[in-house]
């Protein structure tokens, strides 16, 4: 009696959560859409570093104005 063949099982790695939306992403909408939520997404990102970047930036002026005080 011969032993059955075993094929090797190939790994695939699990997609993520941001891979499964960027799929669903892609099915939905158009390149030049996806494309404008991409770049939409970044400059909210941006505008909220800099936002923070503003409040850090004012504590400090703050505190440098209460030493001299």
């Amino acid at each position: 009696m011969q032993a059955a063949q075993v094929r090797p099982v190939r790994a695939t790695p699990i997609p993520s959560l941001t891979d499964a939306l960027r799929a669903m992403e892609s099915l939905l909408l158009s390149g030049g859409q996806r494309t404008a939520r991409r770049n939409a997404w970044t400059a909210v990102l941006e505008d909220r570093r800099r936002a923070k970047d503003r409040v850090e930036a004012q504590h400090v002026l703050e505190a440098a104005a209460d030493r001299t005080l």
